[in-house]
């Protein structure tokens, strides 16, 4: 039996890709499938029972707890013998790299066999637009309303390599594709397998909505936002990215921050800033190829 996907209907902002990005995982796998969800945007966009948007079993769940609940609807189905079916988690950054970090490490070191995809836009948005550990570098929130966060962004996946997970990958909604591609091949691997999802957010990032699409592809066409895939060991560089890797190839990185208006307020010294973090990213992504 195949699912539908996310029904029209549902109840996302304007501009908002996510169910988007969840159609195409969905689709992406092509058999049964059951997701897991903790506290975010996505439990807003399924709607309340019975009028439910998703036409796939969702399994909603506390914000911390979706690796380890995505691990235990595996082991349950794998004592039943049923092997068609493809577990994974659904969460955004916050329930990611910050509130679940601690339960995603343990199910990463476990080698548990699920598909953890982490849809990240770089902010706690469904509780208004809070700073997380996935904010990037100077971006407004409304935790860090005046100069913008003071850290540099969590990077998960790199976080993920380091745990020896099994399938490590990062992708864009804005090359659907690439994305597609990693689905598939995360979902014919047995083990615990990461996605990072770069996933604009009109709202958050303060852009008009009907620009997300521009958004999402120039993060990856500036260098803001690398594609690669991790397996075995080894690191290879995707879609555009793989065009990318010299920084005269990419297009000028305030193309992508004055579309936005959470960095409106950047000096200067803050993008000299910004592109020095992007290519110390470049150079650790050099050093792995």
């Amino acid at each position: 039996m195949s699912f539908k996907g996310v029904l029209p209907g549902d109840s996302s902002c304007p501009g908002c890709l996510l169910p988007v990005a969840l159609n195409l995982v969905v689709s992406s796998i092509g058999k049964k499938v059951v997701s897991v969800v903790p506290a975010s945007c996505t439990s807003v966009i399924q709607g309340y029972y019975p009028k439910t948007a998703f036409d796939f079993p969702t399994i909603n769940v506390p914000f911390a707890s979706a690796a380890p609940v995505a691990a235990g609807v595996s082991y349950a189905l794998e004592i039943r013998g049923i092997k068609d079916v493809v577990v994974f988690a659904w969460a955004g950054d916050g329930g990611t790299a910050d509130i679940g970090m601690a339960a995603l490490s343990g199910a990463a070191e476990r080698n548990d066999n699920i598909l953890y995809i982490m849809y990240d836009n770089e902010a706690y948005m469904n509780t208004g637009i809070q700073r997380s550990g996935a904010t990037p570098y100077k971006a407004w929130t409304t935790t860090t309303p005046v100069i913008g966060k003071r850290e540099a962004k969590k990077d998960v996946a790199k976080i993920m390599i380091a745990h020896g997970a099994k399938y490590v990958a990062t992708a864009s909604v804005g090359f659907h594709q690439d994305f597609i591609a990693k689905i598939r091949k995360a979902s014919s691997i047995s083990g615990f397998r990461f996605i990072q999802l770069h996933l604009p957010c009109p709202v958050g990032w303060r852009f008009d909505s009907e620009k997300t699409v521009e958004v999402a592809k120039l993060a990856v066409e500036t260098g803001a936002w690398i594609l690669y895939e991790y397996q075995d060991g080894k690191l290879r560089l995707t879609g555009p990215s793989a065009q990318l890797i010299e920084e005269s190839r990419r297009k000028p990185l305030e193309e992508y921050l004055l579309l936005q208006g959470r960095f409106s307020h950047l000096t200067k010294e803050d993008i000299e800033q910004i592109k020095k973090l992007i290519k110390e990213q470049w150079e650790w992504i050099k050093k792995m190829i």
